[in-house]
Parts: structure tokens; C-alpha cells; sequence
């Protein structure tokens, strides 16, 4: 299982946000989502969005914590990175 989580940076709603993707499959991404009650509304095409208390408890249960950029080089290289020109 490779499910990453970057540093919560994203101000929005009064907190800061991270993002949790699989470098392997959108089905592993959200069986840990699941697994871990992130809703699926935080769904945004190849990644969620995730509140910053929200990380230990990802890290604790096997997201591995990365750099933004790289959680970003290693979705794109994954295949599954949806470019921004393809947002909705």
C-alpha cells in the first residue's frame, strides 16, 4: 500500500489542508479514505482534501507523510494525476 499525505498548507474554512493520494490506484485511495472516515465529499478527481488534524491519525494508520512536491511527482508518474486544465 502506498498512500502519501503532504504537509497541510492549503489555507480554506478557517484551518489548513493536505492532500492524501495512491501512487498505485484510486481503489486503494479510497479503501484508506474509508478506512479512515475521510468523507467522500473531500473527493477531488485524484486525491482528497484533508484537515490538518487530521494527519497523525493518516500517518499512524500507514500514509506516508511527503513532501508536496514530491506527492506530486509520484502522482503524476502514477498515471493518475488529473492535470488542472482537465478540472472541472
Amino acid at each position: 500500500m502506498t498512500v502519501l499525505v503532504d504537509d497541510p498548507r492549503w489555507p480554506a474554512h478557517g484551518r489548513l489542508w493536505a492532500h492524501l493520494v495512491s501512487d498505485e490506484s484510486l481503489e486503494e485511495l479510497h479503501a484508506f479514505a474509508r478506512s479512515q472516515s475521510v468523507p467522500t465529499r473531500a473527493f477531488d478527481l485524484d486525491h482528497y482534501d484533508v484537515p490538518e488534524e487530521m494527519l497523525p491519525r493518516l500517518v499512524a494508520a500507514g500514509a506516508h507523510h511527503v513532501s508536496g512536491k514530491e506527492l506530486v511527482r509520484r502522482l503524476i508518474a502514477s498515471g493518475l494525476r488529473i492535470p488542472a486544465r482537465d478540472r472541472r
